[in-house]
């Protein structure tokens, strides 16, 4: 039983949605009643946040095995004792896994009510502590030391600085505020710093607020799994074409010893900078980040000033990563999903313009990975099938390692195809939730399982270029 509603979403956008789910090579090869209730279990799974909080060990600096019981240690003072594992994958070395435990269906609501937007609910779901900027109203007399109940306000209709809210508002725990109403409304401007610190969320999430900085990355599963796939070599010249906020550009630039180039682009003047402070951070040299426009950076002529950066000559990188800009629906959690049709379908000709770039930008026999972290088949399975009628120098490769599940059927590709491809699908969990006494009897090969599973929607592709034409 979920214990939020399904994700919502305009209606053009549904219906898109459901078309896309619910096509013919779909049901002819599972059948209507299947196609029908993986579509729900999709809609259901998404509102609610991935079963398992992931981040990624910073080997350029520490050892799995010593970040590991470092993070157990501040787990267990987070937790108050509570012994919930931190769990290392078979499969990618680099990253560890904290079961969340929740939902907690037993919680006492409190007459003091915080309201926050739905981007501060879906970070607090995620472990997060909520910050000033994140609160959009509060109980009249609410007062610094208080116990209150902080609900998150989906759909966007609560007013700053309301005293009441009758409105859509989903329970996210309780937490003790940090400042008072007054302070948080202040005329002098908002304040930032934390504003309500909670101490019973129904996701029991580790905060990562300044925990090992440099040690730890989070990062959801399937954007680990990216790295891995491109397989970047110690040497190389690799190219992240949407690289923001940096973390698959320093972890390629990890995988690589911080040997050879990693050259990272983004067009956010602002998100560019973030990506310079992650290397920095991580203490990682071989990054270079510019703010450019991924779809302008292929050079016809041959430059004179030998500048560095963007724009490139044809065949100028062994590996790209296309982590393409994309319409988002497979991040989670998310309970009201808020654009339009137009702008979803937006994101396939902008994908097709980059991708464009990066095969001429690839050298003969490179390797490119495309990836976004969405679920229609426009923006993955169909962008394949576009790409290689297009591209005939093209080839679909394997990926290792493989932990998702195949492409998705709808896009006219092969089944030989579609088992290539990586669809990360959050529809194939059976269950929701996962309380302290069902963790403690599961096996360590069965948390890996569902931890493979029950993780945000994503997709993978990885070609080869087989020669320069």
């Amino acid at each position: 039983m979920s214990f939020f509603p399904k994700i919502s979403f305009q209606r053009e956008v549904e219906e898109y949605l459901t078309q896309v789910f619910r096509n013919n090579e779909l049901i002819t090869a599972l059948g209507t009643q299947e196609v029908e209730s993986k579509y729900q279990s999709l809609l259901s799974h998404l509102s609610h946040p991935p079963a398992f909080t992931t981040v990624r060990v910073n080997t350029h600096l520490a050892s799995v095995k010593h970040v590991k019981k470092l993070l157990f240690e501040e787990i267990q003072k987070q937790f108050k004792g509570l012994c919930v594992p931190v769990l290392e994958h078979p499969k990618l070395q680099d990253i560890l896994l904290i079961p969340v435990i929740g939902p907690r269906r037993d919680l006492e609501k409190h007459a003091s009510e915080v309201i926050v937007g739905a981007h501060c609910g879906y970070a607090v779901l995620r472990g997060a502590h909520v910050y000033v900027p994140g609160i959009i109203s509060t109980s009249r007399f609410m007062k610094a030391g208080d116990l209150v109940s902080v609900y998150s306000d989906i759909e966007g209709k609560c007013k700053r600085g309301a005293k009441e809210f009758d409105g859509v508002k989903v329970f996210l725990g309780n937490g003790i505020s940090e400042l008072s109403r007054s302070e948080i409304f202040s005329s002098s401007g908002p304040l930032n710093g934390m504003g309500i610190r909670m101490i019973e969320p129904v996701f029991l999430s580790p905060s990562f607020d300044n925990l090992l900085p440099s040690h730890l990355f989070s990062q959801n599963l399937p954007s680990v799994v990216v790295s891995h796939i491109l397989n970047p070599q110690p040497g190389e010249r690799i190219l992240d074409m949407c690289a923001a906020p940096g973390g698959k550009t320093t972890h390629l630039a990890t995988l690589m010893r911080d040997q050879g180039e990693v050259i990272a682009m983004d067009k956010v003047a602002n998100k560019v900078k973030k990506i310079k402070q992650n290397a920095e951070l991580l203490q990682l040299n071989c990054i270079k980040a510019f703010c450019y426009d991924g779809t302008k950076a292929l050079s016809v002529e041959k430059r004179e000033d030998e500048q560095e950066g963007p724009p490139f000559l044809p065949e100028s990188f062994d590996r790209i990563l296309l982590d393409a800009p994309c319409s988002g629906m497979g991040q989670r959690p998310n309970m009201a999903y808020s654009l339009t049709l137009k702008e979803v379908t937006s994101y396939q000709p902008l994908q097709r313009k980059l991708f464009t770039v990066a095969v001429k930008l690839l050298k003969p026999r490179g390797v490119l990975v495309y990836s976004t972290c969405t679920i229609t088949l426009s923006e993955n399975e169909e962008q394949v099938a576009w790409a290689l009628k297009t591209f005939p120098c093209l080839q679909l490769q394997p990926q290792e390692p493989h932990i998702g599940g195949e492409g998705m059927r709808g896009a006219g590709l092969s089944l030989d195809q579609l088992k290539l491809l990586q669809r990360f699908d959050p529809s194939a969990v059976m269950s929701q939730g996962m309380d302290i006494n069902s963790l403690q009897d599961s096996r360590e090969d069965d948390l890996i399982s569902l931890a493979n599973k029950d993780c945000i929607g994503f997709f993978i592709a990885k070609f080869i270029k087989s020669n320069s034409k």
